[in-house]
């Protein structure tokens, strides 16, 4: 299938440049996106003052195996590498699988950069797969018809954006059948499940994020987790400059400094405990969004299915009327209000253009209609409700 290109791109490229000129700013709180939210606890702080009493300051020390160890328990992972970014450790997944020069991965298209990026740093070839409106993630048709093209290649690379999962079911019956391992990135869905199982713990291997805008956050940060210990040693290995043991520093393979540190390990601990609190805050964001604006004419949500329970890290709108998500931008704007485009595929980046892509185009419309609402957990009902009044006026 040729790539297909979005008919209003380059309007939505102009919206993106201009949105902020010419605004005016009231004398307002800004309301963000999604912000970092540490524990009304003060779990972080004690992880980390416990990290500076102690000298373990370093990217290794307990707070690093315990943050491991505990995200195990809480996706039911069998094994986790604490890595310095999500990017990493999809860079040193698709290593692990043995992805290199020339080699082709099946890769989500409507994704961010970081999804896709690894691949390139290993040398292979991306061919991007479309999603489909029933998830708005990779699309199992898109998928089969890639295999058919491609059936020697090495991985498949899906991601779950937005807190929404794939239907995995579909998609890992289509990689069993050709024996291709797949590789969930989970960096928008921590916590998140499909039919009870955590997202990031179905394919062989998965990663998650922790950057600042996550629903929990370590500053910057990621782990890769897998059921198969043997990847997991060899990415800790990788993951240290894949130095040997013994006196004297030795280097038989090419390694890397991706380690995560043990004070942001210790923030990372403090988080997870409240993780539950944060997903039950996003979906009550996403239940008000949906009662105050699913009566507009030519607006929805962005799909829920009874197979998934999302972690709803953003909240996202779809438009098929007359307002357009430039118009919504531009008026929360004028209120100190942040909300975004959906990610542009990367069938459609500059840097991609020249790769192949199997779909009919279904995320070039989601780019071109969607929306990201303010999600963070900190907001406070007066805050929504501005929201949606806001956007209401445009009707």
């Amino acid at each position: 299938m040729k790539p297909q290109r979005a008919v209003n791109g380059a309007l939505v490229n102009q919206a993106c440049n201009k949105l902020l000129k010419g605004v005016i700013f009231l004398d307002r709180k800004r309301v963000y996106l999604a912000s970092p939210h540490m524990s009304e606890e003060g779990y972080e702080k004690q992880f980390i003052e416990e990290a500076f009493s102690t000298n373990w300051i370093t990217p290794l020390g307990p707070n690093v195996s315990k943050f491991e160890e505990e995200l195990c328990t809480f996706t039911g992972a069998g094994y986790a590498a604490a890595l310095s970014s999500g990017t990493a450790a999809t860079h040193l997944a698709l290593k692990a699988l043995g992805v290199g020069k020339g080699d082709i991965v099946f890769c989500s298209s409507f994704t961010f950069s970081a999804t896709a990026n690894p691949i390139i740093y290993q040398n292979a070839v991306p061919v991007f797969i479309d999603s489909d409106f029933e998830t708005w993630n990779m699309n199992p048709n898109a998928l089969e018809a890639a295999f058919k093209e491609y059936p020697q290649v090495k991985a498949v690379l899906i991601a779950h954006l937005y807190g929404l999962s794939a239907d995995m079911d579909k998609i890992t019956a289509l990689c069993n059948k050709y024996g291709v391992p797949v590789v969930e990135d989970a960096a928008e869905s921590l916590g998140a499940t499909y039919k009870g199982r955590q997202t990031g713990t179905i394919g062989f291997i998965g990663t998650y994020s922790f950057n600042g805008n996550k629903i929990i956050t370590t500053s910057g940060g990621g782990m890769l987790v897998s059921d198969n210990g043997n990847i997991i040693e060899k990415t800790i290995f990788w993951a240290t400059q894949s130095k040997e043991k013994g006196l004297c520093y030795q280097h038989s393979e090419l390694g890397y400094n991706y380690r995560m540190s043990n004070v942001l390990a210790g923030i990372g601990r403090g988080q997870l405990r409240v993780l539950p609190e944060r997903i039950k805050k996003k979906r009550e964001i996403f239940d008000f969004y949906k009662n105050e604006l699913i009566g507009l004419e030519g607006l929805s949500m962005m799909p829920v299915n009874e197979w998934l329970e999302p972690n709803y890290w953003l909240s996202c709108i779809y438009l098929s009327g007359k307002v357009r998500p430039q118009k919504i931008m531009e008026a929360l704007e004028k209120e100190n209000i942040e909300s975004r485009f959906t990610w542009k595929p990367m069938h459609l980046q500059p840097f991609y253009k020249g790769y192949e892509f199997f779909g009919d185009g279904t995320s070039d419309k989601i780019f071109e209609n969607g929306l990201c609402l303010p999600s963070d957990t900190k907001m406070t009902l007066d805050e929504l409700q501005l929201v949606a009044d806001t956007i209401k006026k445009l009707w």
